[in-house]
């Protein structure tokens, strides 16, 4: 455990941003998994929709740098081709 003032600060600091992070992550799945369920129902509607809004989450996402923003580049760009599939047939 840290005794000098700065770091015990760091250390909180450090743990609300952990939680604040961890809850954009856990949101950024749901957004995910909600087009993969539409893609697999064949809603091209109600995955189109989804797929805006789950890019809309990885793109603020990777501008906070909550995930990298490569891979918020290579998740939305296979999202894309998943809700395209289901509108192409």
């Amino acid at each position: 455990m840290a005794n000098i003032k700065s770091q015990i600060k760091r250390n909180k600091q450090n743990a609300k941003r952990q939680e604040a992070n961890r809850a954009v992550r856990t949101s950024l799945k749901t957004s995910t998994k909600k087009v993969r369920v539409a893609v697999a129902s064949g809603d091209a509607d109600q995955a189109a929709a989804s797929q805006r809004d789950a890019a809309r989450a990885l793109d603020k996402a990777a501008a906070k740098r909550i995930v990298h923003p490569r891979t918020a580049a290579r998740r939305k760009s296979r999202l894309a081709k998943a809700a395209n599939s289901v509108s192409a047939e």
